[in-house]
C-alpha cells in the first residue's frame, strides 16, 4: 500500500509522485486509485488492489542509483542481432520494471545507434526507456531533469569510447581478402 507523498515508478512511463488516493466510480464499480503525476503533467490513475500486479513500484534508493549508473558505465551485453526479435526482448524487459534491465536497454541500444542505427521503432523504444531512467533517478537524486539528462549521456559515451578502444580493428582483414582476389603486380 502506497500514500499521497510517496514516489513511485509505473512501468512503460516512468517515476511519478502519489498526489491523490480517490474512490470513483467507473463502470457502475466503485474503486480506489492512485493518482500519480508524472513528469510533464501527466497523471495517471492506476487502481490501488491492482498496483502491484501491474507493475508500480517504490522508487530505488540512493545506493541502488549508483549501481543504475554503473550499467550504463560497463561494456555492451549481446543482444539479437534481427531487430524484431531484439525489439521484442527489449520490450519484454522493459515491461518488468526493473530500473536495472532499463538500464541495460538504455546503454545497449545507445551504443548500437552510435555503430549502426536504430530503426523507427527502436528508437523511439531508446527515447521511452531513457524518458523511464531519467526520470527515476530525478526522484532518487533530488536533481533536475537536464543534470541527469547530461549525467546518463556522459556515462554512455564514456563507455562507448572505451568500447570503441576494446574493439579490434578488421581493416587488415578486408586488405588480405582483397589480396586474394586481386592479383599484386
Amino acid at each position: 500500500m502506497f500514500n499521497i507523498g510517496d514516489k513511485v515508478v509505473y512501468p512503460l512511463h516512468g517515476a511519478g509522485i502519489i498526489t491523490a488516493i480517490k474512490e470513483m466510480a467507473v463502470a457502475n464499480e466503485k474503486q480506489t486509485y492512485y493518482i500519480i503525476e508524472m513528469p510533464g503533467e501527466v497523471k495517471v490513475m492506476v487502481p490501488t488492489a491492482k498496483a502491484e500486479n501491474v507493475g508500480v513500484r517504490s522508487i530505488i534508493d540512493k545506493n541502488s542509483a549508483s549501481k543504475v549508473i554503473n550499467i550504463l558505465e560497463k561494456e555492451c551485453t549481446e543482444m539479437s542481432m534481427n531487430w524484431n526479435k531484439r525489439y521484442r526482448d527489449n520490450m519484454e524487459r522493459m515491461k518488468t520494471g526493473n530500473i536495472y534491465e532499463v538500464a541495460d536497454i538504455v546503454r545497449n541500444l545507445s551504443f548500437k545507434q552510435k555503430d549502426k542505427g536504430l530503426s523507427t521503432g527502436e528508437k523511439k523504444m531508446l527515447l521511452n526507456a531513457k524518458q523511464i531512467l531519467v526520470s527515476e533517478l530525478v526522484l532518487v537524486e533530488d536533481k533536475d531533469k537536464s543534470e541527469i539528462e547530461e549525467l546518463v549521456e556522459g556515462k554512455i559515451n564514456e563507455s562507448y569510447a572505451m568500447h570503441l578502444e576494446n574493439t579490434p580493428v578488421t581493416v587488415g582483414v578486408e586488405t588480405d581478402i582483397v589480396k586474394k582476389f586481386i592479383p599484386q603486380t
